[in-house]
């Protein structure tokens, strides 16, 4: 029997512990309920705002 290996671990935590640490920065600088609640959808997008940017100042 052939066993297939992954190797997504390593990514997987890199985005579970930048998911974690996003919450925490949004939500601790939410000045309401609602924008907590923003706080939290933009955390879970959070790779999206980083390539973004990215492109941004590379002018792309």
């Amino acid at each position: 029997m052939k066993q297939e290996i992954h190797g997504n671990a390593p990514a997987g935590a890199v985005y579970g512990l930048g998911l974690i640490g996003a919450a925490i920065y949004f939500i601790s600088h939410a000045t309401s309920f609602w924008m907590g609640v923003l706080g939290f959808l933009k955390a879970i997008v959070w790779p999206a705002f980083i390539v973004y940017e990215a492109f941004k100042h590379l002018g792309m």
